[in-house]
């Protein structure tokens, strides 16, 4: 009987030792040269196909952009694979995208029953309602009755389901493939009150021929929290664009911007030129190149010069950070990044 245990103990260990090392999302991007990022197409201000210039935008494009900048030098080198709230964790899961960026609300059942793995979370929104101004509706409370629509697979059509049961209302729930479907049905009259976002809410109104014709009601329903994800269980490829991530919000704290970074690689500080790969081995550490922030900085900007470019109030979205959860956490926001020394 001992001599059979140690036969299969030994079959067990030479199984194992001749098993070949797992090859993760991130040797599979350096392979390829190009990213795979998963973001929406009809989200102004986060992810939206300019059809004037033909080129992606947004927040979550952005993010998508610092990724390829980190890990393969060259901010242009992402293919966006468009997804939807339904279709988004499916897409990573199967491997048909590296990463998504998609105005992801980040919530505990996505991780243990879904199984992804979120990024830090880089902007603060809250579920809002739209109608029409000519339907008098000034509140959720008036909303008894309507047809209420949002998208499909998104955290909001559970929301929606709470609070016509909390109230006991009557309503008929309509959903819709994506934010352009699911404003087309608020504008034709197919739903009376929009459900979604905020911040997509806002973009939706400003780029509409008459903003006065639609009203964004004052409560915010449910707090949504936005991250990327990664597919679960691959640290290697989660650690790296956690800190790319981080990464962009210490730039900004640092006052470390798109046009001067290379000053900031003499900075006196040893952390600042860490970060920026002048010395140390956080990069090495990481499995991308070592100086993936300054490529990121450089090529894409920092927290600061991203938000301003695509949701501040020289935008369509105008929301301003100051005195919000999206101002920095050194002026009472709650975007903020670890220590890098």
């Amino acid at each position: 009987m001992m001599r059979n245990f140690h036969k299969v103990a030994l079959t067990a260990v030479a199984v194992l030792t001749s098993t070949p090392a797992f090859a993760g999302v991130l040797d599979d991007v350096l392979a390829r040269g190009i990213l795979n990022c998963g973001t929406d197409n009809t989200a102004p201000g986060f992810g939206y196909l300019n059809t004037t210039t033909g080129a992606m935008e947004g927040l979550d494009v952005d993010f998508c952009r610092a990724v390829a900048a980190a890990v393969l030098g060259d901010a242009t080198k992402v293919n966006y694979v468009t997804v939807t709230d339904k279709s988004r964790f499916t897409a990573v899961q199967s491997g048909q995208v590296d990463v998504v960026f998609a105005h992801t609300t980040l919530k505990p059942a996505r991780e243990s029953a879904i199984t992804v793995d979120f990024l830090p979370i880089m902007f603060w929104d809250g579920t809002g309602v739209m109608v029409k101004t000519a339907s008098g509706v000034e509140s959720i409370d008036d909303l008894n009755g309507a047809n209420l629509c949002t998208t499909q697979g998104s955290a909001t059509e559970t929301t929606i389901a709470n609070i016509i049961t909390a109230n006991g209302w009557k309503n008929q729930v309509l959903t819709y493939e994506n934010l352009e479907k699911l404003f087309g049905a608020l504008t034709s009259g197919r739903c009376d009150a929009m459900f979604t976002d905020k911040s997509a809410l806002a973009a939706w109104r400003g780029n509409s021929a008459v903003p006065e014709d639609l009203t964004i009601l004052p409560e915010i329903v449910e707090k949504s929290p936005f991250a990327g994800f990664v597919a679960a269980n691959d640290s290697r490829w989660r650690n790296a664009l956690r800190w790319i991530s981080y990464g962009v919000v210490q730039a900004e704290e640092w006052g470390i911007n798109s046009t001067n970074t290379e000053e900031k690689k003499a900075a006196a500080e040893p952390a600042i030129r860490k970060f920026l790969g002048v010395e140390g081995t956080t990069g090495a550490d990481l499995g991308i190149p070592a100086d993936f922030m300054a490529q990121v900085i450089t090529q894409v900007g920092n927290y600061g010069e991203i938000y301003e470019r695509n949701l501040g109030p020289d935008t369509i979205v105008a929301i301003d950070r100051k005195g919000t959860l999206n101002a920095l956490w050194t002026d009472g926001g709650a975007i903020i990044s670890p220590l890098w020394d």
